[in-house]
Protein backbone atom coordinates (compact mmCIF):
# COMPACT_ATOMS: atom_id res chain seq x y z
CA UNK A 1 0.00 0.00 0.00
CA UNK A 2 2.80 2.42 0.84
CA UNK A 3 5.41 1.05 -1.60
CA UNK A 4 7.96 0.67 1.18
CA UNK A 5 10.44 -1.31 -0.89
CA UNK A 6 10.32 1.19 -3.75
CA UNK A 7 11.17 3.97 -1.30
CA UNK A 8 13.98 1.99 0.28
CA UNK A 9 12.40 1.86 3.71
CA UNK A 10 10.87 -0.64 6.16
CA UNK A 11 7.86 -0.85 8.46
CA UNK A 12 10.11 -0.40 11.50
CA UNK A 13 11.76 2.69 10.05
CA UNK A 14 8.42 4.26 9.13
CA UNK A 15 6.92 3.64 12.57
CA UNK A 16 9.99 5.06 14.33
CA UNK A 17 9.82 8.08 12.02
CA UNK A 18 6.15 8.54 12.91
CA UNK A 19 6.98 8.41 16.61
CA UNK A 20 9.69 11.04 16.08
CA UNK A 21 7.32 13.37 14.24
CA UNK A 22 4.66 12.89 16.91
CA UNK A 23 7.07 13.79 19.72
CA UNK A 24 8.10 17.01 17.98
CA UNK A 25 4.52 18.20 17.46
CA UNK A 26 2.64 16.66 20.41
CA UNK A 27 2.89 20.01 22.20
CA UNK A 28 -0.08 21.14 20.09
CA UNK A 29 -2.49 19.02 22.19
CA UNK A 30 -1.52 21.20 25.16
CA UNK A 31 -0.97 24.58 23.49
CA UNK A 32 -3.97 24.63 21.14
CA UNK A 33 -6.65 24.04 23.83
CA UNK A 34 -5.02 26.78 25.94
CA UNK A 35 -5.21 29.30 23.10
CA UNK A 36 -8.74 28.32 22.07
CA UNK A 37 -9.92 28.42 25.69
CA UNK A 38 -9.01 32.12 25.70
CA UNK A 39 -11.63 32.51 22.96
CA UNK A 40 -14.29 30.94 25.16
CA UNK A 41 -14.12 27.39 23.78
CA UNK A 42 -14.44 24.57 26.29
CA UNK A 43 -10.88 23.38 26.96
CA UNK A 44 -11.73 19.69 27.21
CA UNK A 45 -13.66 19.74 23.95
CA UNK A 46 -10.81 21.68 22.29
CA UNK A 47 -8.38 18.98 23.43
CA UNK A 48 -10.50 16.22 21.89
CA UNK A 49 -11.06 18.22 18.69
CA UNK A 50 -7.31 18.84 18.39
CA UNK A 51 -6.45 15.15 18.74
CA UNK A 52 -9.15 13.91 16.36
CA UNK A 53 -8.48 16.60 13.74
CA UNK A 54 -4.76 15.80 13.83
CA UNK A 55 -5.49 12.07 13.55
CA UNK A 56 -7.90 12.40 10.62
CA UNK A 57 -5.73 14.92 8.77
CA UNK A 58 -2.54 12.90 9.20
CA UNK A 59 -4.26 9.65 8.20
CA UNK A 60 -5.72 11.30 5.09
CA UNK A 61 -2.29 12.62 4.11
CA UNK A 62 -0.76 9.17 4.57
CA UNK A 63 -3.45 7.20 2.74
CA UNK A 64 -4.38 9.63 -0.06
CA UNK A 65 -1.01 11.23 -0.82
CA UNK A 66 1.35 8.58 0.59
CA UNK A 67 3.54 11.34 2.02
CA UNK A 68 5.28 11.34 5.44
CA UNK A 69 3.58 14.59 6.48
CA UNK A 70 1.53 15.03 9.65
CA UNK A 71 -1.28 17.52 10.14
CA UNK A 72 -2.69 19.29 13.20
CA UNK A 73 -4.26 22.66 14.08
CA UNK A 74 -1.69 25.23 12.99
CA UNK A 75 0.24 27.56 15.25
CA UNK A 76 -0.32 31.17 14.26
CA UNK A 77 -3.73 30.43 12.81
CA UNK A 78 -4.99 29.48 16.27
CA UNK A 79 -3.57 32.74 17.67
CA UNK A 80 -5.23 34.69 14.87
CA UNK A 81 -8.48 32.83 15.60
CA UNK A 82 -8.47 33.81 19.28
CA UNK A 83 -6.67 37.11 19.63
CA UNK A 84 -7.61 38.84 16.36
CA UNK A 85 -10.95 37.39 15.26
CA UNK A 86 -12.64 36.69 18.60
CA UNK A 87 -11.00 39.13 21.02
CA UNK A 88 -9.97 41.81 18.55
CA UNK A 89 -12.95 41.90 16.17
CA UNK A 90 -15.52 40.82 18.74
CA UNK A 91 -16.85 37.91 16.70
CA UNK A 92 -18.06 34.79 18.49
CA UNK A 93 -15.94 31.65 18.38
CA UNK A 94 -18.82 29.97 16.56
CA UNK A 95 -18.55 32.52 13.74
CA UNK A 96 -14.77 32.12 13.74
CA UNK A 97 -15.20 28.35 13.29
CA UNK A 98 -17.59 29.09 10.43
CA UNK A 99 -14.87 31.21 8.82
CA UNK A 100 -12.38 28.35 9.21
CA UNK A 101 -14.89 25.99 7.56
CA UNK A 102 -15.48 28.35 4.62
CA UNK A 103 -11.75 28.91 4.13
CA UNK A 104 -11.30 25.12 4.02
CA UNK A 105 -14.06 24.82 1.41
CA UNK A 106 -12.41 27.59 -0.63
CA UNK A 107 -9.06 25.79 -0.33
CA UNK A 108 -10.72 22.56 -1.50
CA UNK A 109 -12.23 24.29 -4.53
CA UNK A 110 -8.99 25.92 -5.66
CA UNK A 111 -7.19 22.62 -5.12
CA UNK A 112 -9.65 20.78 -7.36
CA UNK A 113 -9.54 23.53 -10.00
CA UNK A 114 -5.74 23.83 -9.78
CA UNK A 115 -6.06 27.56 -9.05
CA UNK A 116 -3.91 27.21 -5.95
CA UNK A 117 -0.68 27.00 -7.96
CA UNK A 118 -1.50 30.32 -9.63
CA UNK A 119 -2.25 31.97 -6.30
CA UNK A 120 0.95 30.78 -4.68
CA UNK A 121 3.11 31.63 -7.68
CA UNK A 122 1.51 35.06 -8.05
CA UNK A 123 2.48 36.19 -4.55
CA UNK A 124 6.06 37.51 -4.46
CA UNK A 125 8.52 35.31 -2.59
CA UNK A 126 9.63 38.15 -0.32
CA UNK A 127 6.07 38.62 0.91
CA UNK A 128 5.62 34.87 1.42
CA UNK A 129 8.72 34.90 3.61
CA UNK A 130 7.50 38.00 5.43
CA UNK A 131 4.16 36.34 6.21
CA UNK A 132 5.88 33.34 7.77
CA UNK A 133 8.19 35.49 9.87
CA UNK A 134 5.41 37.90 10.83
CA UNK A 135 3.16 35.14 12.11
CA UNK A 136 6.12 33.87 14.09
CA UNK A 137 6.67 37.27 15.70
CA UNK A 138 2.95 37.47 16.43
CA UNK A 139 3.11 34.14 18.25
CA UNK A 140 6.26 35.30 20.05
CA UNK A 141 4.58 38.43 21.37
CA UNK A 142 1.70 36.39 22.75
CA UNK A 143 4.14 33.92 24.30
CA UNK A 144 6.20 36.64 25.96
CA UNK A 145 3.03 38.11 27.45
CA UNK A 146 1.88 34.72 28.74
CA UNK A 147 5.33 34.19 30.27
CA UNK A 148 5.01 37.50 32.11
CA UNK A 149 8.07 38.97 30.40
CA UNK A 150 6.11 41.61 28.49
CA UNK A 151 3.23 43.64 29.90
CA UNK A 152 1.29 46.69 28.73
CA UNK A 153 2.36 50.21 29.64
CA UNK A 154 0.50 53.42 28.70
CA UNK A 155 3.73 55.44 28.43
CA UNK A 156 5.93 52.99 26.50
CA UNK A 157 3.21 50.74 24.98
CA UNK A 158 4.95 47.65 26.38
CA UNK A 159 7.53 47.10 29.09
CA UNK A 160 9.36 44.37 30.98
CA UNK A 161 7.22 42.38 33.40
CA UNK A 162 7.95 41.19 36.92
CA UNK A 163 10.72 38.65 36.54
CA UNK A 164 10.69 37.60 40.18
CA UNK A 165 7.37 35.77 40.13
CA UNK A 166 7.58 31.94 40.26
CA UNK A 167 5.51 31.50 37.10
CA UNK A 168 7.72 33.84 35.06
CA UNK A 169 10.94 32.27 36.34
CA UNK A 170 9.67 28.78 35.51
CA UNK A 171 8.57 29.95 32.06
CA UNK A 172 12.04 31.40 31.37
CA UNK A 173 13.59 28.14 32.52
CA UNK A 174 11.27 26.25 30.18
CA UNK A 175 12.32 28.32 27.16
CA UNK A 176 16.02 27.85 27.90
CA UNK A 177 15.45 24.12 28.36
CA UNK A 178 13.61 23.78 25.06
CA UNK A 179 16.34 25.71 23.27
CA UNK A 180 19.12 23.65 24.87
CA UNK A 181 17.45 20.31 24.10
CA UNK A 182 16.85 21.40 20.51
CA UNK A 183 20.51 22.39 20.17
CA UNK A 184 21.46 18.87 21.27
CA UNK A 185 19.07 17.33 18.74
CA UNK A 186 16.74 15.77 21.33
CA UNK A 187 13.41 14.68 19.75
CA UNK A 188 10.36 16.12 21.47
CA UNK A 189 12.30 19.02 23.01
CA UNK A 190 9.26 21.30 23.08
CA UNK A 191 7.03 18.70 24.71
CA UNK A 192 9.71 17.81 27.28
CA UNK A 193 10.10 21.48 28.20
CA UNK A 194 6.37 21.96 28.63
CA UNK A 195 5.93 18.89 30.83
CA UNK A 196 8.96 19.66 33.02
CA UNK A 197 7.91 23.25 33.69
CA UNK A 198 4.37 22.11 34.49
CA UNK A 199 5.81 19.54 36.92
CA UNK A 200 8.00 22.17 38.59
CA UNK A 201 4.87 24.25 39.13
CA UNK A 202 3.35 21.57 41.39
CA UNK A 203 5.20 22.58 44.62
CA UNK A 204 4.11 26.21 44.12
CA UNK A 205 0.48 25.28 43.59
CA UNK A 206 0.69 26.68 40.05
CA UNK A 207 -0.08 23.31 38.44
CA UNK A 208 -3.02 21.23 39.63
CA UNK A 209 -3.44 17.74 38.19
CA UNK A 210 -6.62 15.73 38.68
CA UNK A 211 -5.34 12.47 37.20
CA UNK A 212 -3.34 11.20 34.24
CA UNK A 213 -5.52 8.73 32.32
CA UNK A 214 -9.29 9.00 31.93
CA UNK A 215 -12.01 8.74 29.29
CA UNK A 216 -11.83 11.69 26.84
CA UNK A 217 -13.92 14.78 27.66
CA UNK A 218 -17.13 15.39 25.74
CA UNK A 219 -16.86 16.92 22.27
CA UNK A 220 -20.45 18.18 22.47
CA UNK A 221 -19.59 21.81 23.44
CA UNK A 222 -17.85 22.37 20.07
CA UNK A 223 -19.06 19.62 17.71
CA UNK A 224 -21.03 21.19 14.80
CA UNK A 225 -21.28 24.46 16.73
CA UNK A 226 -19.85 26.56 13.89
CA UNK A 227 -21.90 29.49 12.58
CA UNK A 228 -21.52 29.45 8.80
CA UNK A 229 -24.25 32.04 8.20
CA UNK A 230 -22.51 34.48 10.54
CA UNK A 231 -19.20 33.85 8.78
CA UNK A 232 -20.79 34.83 5.47
CA UNK A 233 -21.52 38.32 6.76
CA UNK A 234 -19.60 41.27 5.34
CA UNK A 235 -17.52 41.75 8.49
CA UNK A 236 -16.17 38.20 8.41
CA UNK A 237 -15.21 38.12 4.73
CA UNK A 238 -11.70 39.35 5.45
CA UNK A 239 -11.35 36.70 8.15
CA UNK A 240 -12.23 33.91 5.70
CA UNK A 241 -9.77 35.22 3.12
CA UNK A 242 -7.02 35.58 5.72
CA UNK A 243 -7.50 32.03 6.98
CA UNK A 244 -7.45 30.87 3.36
CA UNK A 245 -4.37 32.85 2.30
CA UNK A 246 -2.29 31.90 5.33
CA UNK A 247 -3.33 28.24 5.03
CA UNK A 248 -2.37 28.14 1.34
CA UNK A 249 1.02 29.74 1.95
CA UNK A 250 1.74 27.65 5.02
CA UNK A 251 0.93 24.41 3.25
CA UNK A 252 2.92 25.37 0.17
CA UNK A 253 6.00 26.15 2.24
CA UNK A 254 5.72 22.97 4.28
CA UNK A 255 5.19 20.73 1.25
CA UNK A 256 8.15 22.23 -0.60
CA UNK A 257 10.51 22.08 2.38
CA UNK A 258 9.64 18.56 3.54
CA UNK A 259 9.37 16.80 0.18
CA UNK A 260 12.67 18.31 -0.89
CA UNK A 261 14.35 17.05 2.28
CA UNK A 262 12.82 13.60 1.80
CA UNK A 263 13.97 13.37 -1.80
CA UNK A 264 10.36 13.16 -2.98
CA UNK A 265 10.47 16.27 -5.18
CA UNK A 266 10.83 15.73 -8.91
CA UNK A 267 13.85 17.15 -10.79
CA UNK A 268 11.67 19.92 -12.29
CA UNK A 269 10.67 21.07 -8.80
CA UNK A 270 7.14 19.65 -8.86
CA UNK A 271 5.74 17.39 -6.15
CA UNK A 272 4.27 13.98 -6.82
CA UNK A 273 0.67 13.51 -5.63
CA UNK A 274 0.43 17.24 -4.90
CA UNK A 275 -3.29 17.31 -5.61
CA UNK A 276 -3.95 14.52 -3.13
CA UNK A 277 -1.83 16.31 -0.52
CA UNK A 278 -3.83 19.51 -1.00
CA UNK A 279 -7.09 17.59 -0.73
CA UNK A 280 -5.91 16.14 2.58
CA UNK A 281 -4.94 19.60 3.81
CA UNK A 282 -8.19 21.29 2.82
CA UNK A 283 -10.25 18.36 4.07
CA UNK A 284 -8.44 18.53 7.38
CA UNK A 285 -9.36 22.20 7.76
CA UNK A 286 -13.02 21.48 7.03
CA UNK A 287 -13.20 18.54 9.44
CA UNK A 288 -11.35 20.48 12.14
CA UNK A 289 -13.92 23.28 11.97
CA UNK A 290 -16.76 20.78 12.28
CA UNK A 291 -15.09 19.26 15.34
CA UNK A 292 -14.38 22.64 16.94
CA UNK A 293 -10.78 23.69 16.34
CA UNK A 294 -8.92 26.26 14.28
CA UNK A 295 -7.39 25.52 10.88
CA UNK A 296 -5.68 22.15 10.50
CA UNK A 297 -2.55 22.31 8.37
CA UNK A 298 0.65 20.44 7.46
CA UNK A 299 3.38 20.61 10.11
CA UNK A 300 6.97 21.53 9.35
CA UNK A 301 7.88 19.29 12.31
CA UNK A 302 7.30 16.43 9.89
CA UNK A 303 10.88 17.12 8.82
CA UNK A 304 12.02 15.46 12.07
CA UNK A 305 10.39 12.18 11.04
CA UNK A 306 11.81 12.50 7.54
CA UNK A 307 15.24 12.99 9.06
CA UNK A 308 14.63 9.74 10.98
CA UNK A 309 14.00 7.89 7.72
CA UNK A 310 10.28 8.38 7.04
CA UNK A 311 9.52 8.30 3.32
CA UNK A 312 5.92 7.08 2.95
CA UNK A 313 2.42 7.62 4.21
CA UNK A 314 2.93 4.97 6.88
CA UNK A 315 4.82 7.62 8.86
CA UNK A 316 1.76 9.89 8.80
CA UNK A 317 -0.60 7.02 9.67
CA UNK A 318 1.59 6.22 12.69
CA UNK A 319 1.28 9.83 13.84
CA UNK A 320 -2.50 9.59 13.45
CA UNK A 321 -2.64 6.49 15.66
CA UNK A 322 -0.57 8.19 18.36
CA UNK A 323 -2.85 11.24 18.40
CA UNK A 324 -5.85 8.95 18.94
CA UNK A 325 -3.98 7.28 21.80
CA UNK A 326 -3.37 10.72 23.30
CA UNK A 327 -7.11 11.10 23.91
CA UNK A 328 -6.70 8.95 27.02
CA UNK A 329 -4.40 11.53 28.65
CA UNK A 330 -6.90 14.38 28.76
CA UNK A 331 -6.54 15.10 32.54
CA UNK A 332 -2.81 15.61 32.17
CA UNK A 333 -3.00 17.71 29.00
CA UNK A 334 -5.78 20.01 30.19
CA UNK A 335 -4.09 20.63 33.57
CA UNK A 336 -0.95 22.17 32.10
CA UNK A 337 -0.99 25.95 32.81
CA UNK A 338 -0.38 28.77 30.34
CA UNK A 339 3.05 29.68 31.77
CA UNK A 340 4.24 26.17 30.84
CA UNK A 341 3.04 26.39 27.22
CA UNK A 342 4.11 30.01 26.65
CA UNK A 343 7.83 29.15 26.21
CA UNK A 344 6.83 26.85 23.36
CA UNK A 345 5.17 29.80 21.61
CA UNK A 346 8.32 31.88 21.87
CA UNK A 347 10.48 29.03 20.62
CA UNK A 348 8.16 28.38 17.66
CA UNK A 349 8.46 32.12 16.93
CA UNK A 350 12.23 31.71 16.72
CA UNK A 351 11.80 28.87 14.23
CA UNK A 352 9.37 30.81 12.04
CA UNK A 353 11.42 34.02 12.06
CA UNK A 354 14.14 32.16 10.15
CA UNK A 355 12.12 32.77 6.98
CA UNK A 356 13.57 36.29 6.71
CA UNK A 357 17.04 34.91 6.02
CA UNK A 358 15.98 34.05 2.46
CA UNK A 359 14.80 37.58 1.61
CA UNK A 360 16.85 39.41 -1.04
CA UNK A 361 18.64 41.91 1.23
CA UNK A 362 20.29 43.63 -1.73
CA UNK A 363 16.98 44.84 -3.22
CA UNK A 364 15.08 47.46 -1.22
CA UNK A 365 11.89 46.77 -3.17
CA UNK A 366 12.00 43.25 -1.77
CA UNK A 367 13.29 43.51 1.80
CA UNK A 368 11.43 46.68 2.84
CA UNK A 369 7.92 45.26 2.12
CA UNK A 370 8.90 41.94 3.72
CA UNK A 371 10.06 43.63 6.93
CA UNK A 372 7.04 45.97 7.03
CA UNK A 373 4.77 42.95 6.70
CA UNK A 374 6.68 40.97 9.32
CA UNK A 375 6.61 43.73 11.95
CA UNK A 376 3.16 44.92 10.92
CA UNK A 377 1.52 41.68 11.99
CA UNK A 378 2.59 41.70 15.68
CA UNK A 379 2.47 45.46 16.18
CA UNK A 380 -1.01 45.80 14.65
CA UNK A 381 -1.93 42.56 16.43
CA UNK A 382 -3.54 41.44 13.19
CA UNK A 383 -2.27 39.04 10.54
CA UNK A 384 -4.66 40.52 7.97
CA UNK A 385 -3.55 44.10 8.66
CA UNK A 386 0.11 43.17 8.46
CA UNK A 387 -0.36 41.37 5.16
CA UNK A 388 -2.27 44.35 3.77
CA UNK A 389 0.48 46.80 4.77
CA UNK A 390 3.14 44.59 3.22
CA UNK A 391 1.35 44.33 -0.13
CA UNK A 392 0.68 48.08 -0.28
CA UNK A 393 4.34 48.90 0.37
CA UNK A 394 5.45 46.28 -2.18
CA UNK A 395 3.31 47.73 -4.96
CA UNK A 396 4.28 51.34 -4.16
CA UNK A 397 8.02 50.58 -4.04
CA UNK A 398 8.03 48.54 -7.25
CA UNK A 399 6.05 51.28 -8.99
CA UNK A 400 8.37 54.01 -7.64
CA UNK A 401 11.34 52.05 -9.01
CA UNK A 402 9.64 51.90 -12.41
CA UNK A 403 9.37 48.09 -12.26
CA UNK A 404 5.67 47.79 -13.04
CA UNK A 405 6.12 44.52 -14.92
CA UNK A 406 7.47 42.91 -11.72
CA UNK A 407 4.18 43.48 -9.88
CA UNK A 408 1.92 40.39 -10.17
CA UNK A 409 -1.79 40.91 -10.72
CA UNK A 410 -2.56 39.26 -7.38
CA UNK A 411 -0.32 41.79 -5.60
CA UNK A 412 -2.18 44.70 -7.21
CA UNK A 413 -5.52 43.17 -6.22
CA UNK A 414 -4.59 42.52 -2.58
CA UNK A 415 -2.94 45.96 -2.25
CA UNK A 416 -5.98 47.82 -3.62
CA UNK A 417 -8.43 45.84 -1.49
CA UNK A 418 -6.28 46.42 1.62
CA UNK A 419 -6.03 50.14 0.87
CA UNK A 420 -9.80 50.40 0.55
CA UNK A 421 -10.26 48.44 3.77
CA UNK A 422 -7.90 50.76 5.69
CA UNK A 423 -9.53 53.85 4.15
CA UNK A 424 -12.95 52.68 5.30
CA UNK A 425 -11.64 52.12 8.81
CA UNK A 426 -11.34 48.34 8.58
Amino acid sequence: MFSLRAHGTTVRTEILAGCTTYLTMAYIVVVNPTILAAAGIDRGAAFVATCIAAAIGSAAMGVLADLPLALAPGMGLNAYFTFTVVKGMGLSWQVALGAVFLSGVLFLIVSLLRVREWLVNAIPMSLKLGIGAGIGLFIGLIGLHEMGLVIGNPQTLVTLGRLGTPATLLACLGFLLIAALTARGVPGAILIGILLVAALGLPFGLTIIHGVIAPPPSLAPTFLQLDIIGALSLGATTVVLTFFLVDVLDNAGTLIATTQRAGLMRPDGTIARLREALLADSGGAIIGALLGTSTTTSYIESAAGIQAGGRTGLTAVTVAALFLLTLLFAPLATAIPAFATAPALVFVACLMARALRDVDWEDATEYVPAVVLAIGIPFSFSIAAGIGLGFIVYVVMKAAAGRFSAIPGAAWLIAVLSLLKFALGG
